[in-house]
């Protein structure tokens, strides 16, 4: 893996914005950087394929033993999305993605974590460094069958969702949120489906057929939802989550509730230890004193936020608005640096496979809001 820089594209705020990248800027400074670049061997990609799925089997004998075992107290899951998990788990509705975020230098391959409720950065992932590719290396390659893949599951759903597929994220146009939003309504477009797009404040409960309802009134079947499960449970609608006569199918849907969870590091780390693909990782309370320095997660935590890290060198830490459920602590992980910049590899999962990589950097170990997106080839 080696970090390469390179012209930027004459009017590239235009062409990624033609091409559905509308969020290329954050506070004043570039998002999407294309003056650098990463570049990977064939057995680089082959590897981080192999590490992607063997993660994901894992994960999913995670959710399950989590079940078994009722380990939803002690990820600090509550018992109406403990029924959840379980049903959903047993019904098996449609999931369709995720992404790993992976410590990579070259040689170890390391979970960071999982977002597999609302993962974001899909479309520069997806599109934009595609094109971004095709431009530059017309000749070269990338590991990225994200897009395909998307809309190769959407048609294996059409006969399954009904129609509308509702797409419901937050009401901002400029958020990121609503990019990824519309990116992914489009790819079940061009599968086939009719979509319909909601504010979630928009979903409402009607309390005479005990099903949730569009703004018109019309039966929600499914709906793919980019709002966290935990605010989900938080919402006034919540409680009717698990009181409908005819089920929506929510996607992520909510056993995804349980990867998306810190905690999952270390039911992980208890289930596999001493992996190669895994960090020590301990629910605070539980730490062994042999773990001195480490990185401290919030449970429910995004973009970095309260995050921070501990070396006997001193500590560096973000502050945000998370944490009151609890933390876990895990083994810093090997995040290389190229001149200035940490990289971490969002290894996207699509239909339960491997399906490519997006690269962000930060200016330090602990990625957050401001972290940049850096395209690859191979």
């Amino acid at each position: 893996m080696k970090r390469r820089s390179i012209a930027a594209r004459p009017d590239w705020e235009a062409t990624v914005s033609s091409q559905g990248l509308t969020y290329h800027h954050v506070a004043g400074r570039p998002y999407w950087n294309e003056t650098a670049f990463y570049e990977f061997t064939a057995r680089e990609v082959d590897n981080l394929e192999q590490a992607t799925n063997e993660l994901h089997e894992m994960c999913l004998a995670a959710v399950q033993h989590v079940i078994d075992e009722d380990l939803f107290a002690r990820m600090r899951i509550s018992d109406l999305a403990a029924t959840l998990v379980r049903k959903t788990w047993d019904a098996e509705p449609p999931a369709i993605y995720g992404r790993f975020d992976l410590a990579y230098d070259g040689t170890q391959i390391k979970l960071l974590e999982y977002n597999a409720d609302t993962p974001t950065a899909l479309v520069e992932a997806a599109v934009i460094q595609w094109y971004w590719m095709k431009d530059n290396f017309p000749h070269g390659d990338q590991f990225n069958s994200i897009h395909d893949k998307l809309i190769a599951k959407w048609k294996e759903l059409l006969q399954y969702c009904g129609s509308p597929l509702f797409f419901a994220g937050v009401d901002d146009a400029v958020h990121e949120d609503l990019m990824t939003l519309s990116y992914l309504a489009d790819t079940a477009q061009q599968a086939g489906h009719t979509v319909t797009l909601l504010n979630m404040e928009e979903i409402g409960y009607d309390h005479d057929s005990y099903r949730f309802v569009s703004p018109s009134r019309e039966p929600i079947k499914s709906v793919f939802k980019l709002y966290p499960w935990e605010w989900m449970l938080a919402e006034e609608f919540g409680q009717y989550l698990n009181q409908t006569s005819v089920a929506t199918d929510w996607i992520e849907p909510p056993w995804k509730m349980v990867l998306s969870n810190k905690g999952i590091l270390p039911v992980l780390w208890e289930m596999y230890p001493n992996h190669q693909y895994l960090l020590p990782a301990y629910f605070e309370d539980e730490q062994p004193n042999t773990l001195v320095e480490y990185c401290r997660k919030p449970i429910f935590g995004r973009e970095g936020k309260n995050v921070s890290l501990h070396r006997r060198s001193g500590e560096l830490s973000n502050e945000g608005e998370y944490g009151q459920e609890g933390y876990i602590r895990q083994a810093i992980a090997p995040i290389p640096e190229f001149e200035g910049s940490f990289p971490v590899l969002g290894s996207w999962v699509i239909d339960g496979e491997s399906a490519g990589v997006g690269i962000r950097e930060s200016e330090t170990p602990i990625s957050d809001n401001l972290s940049c997106f850096v395209p690859h080839m191979f």
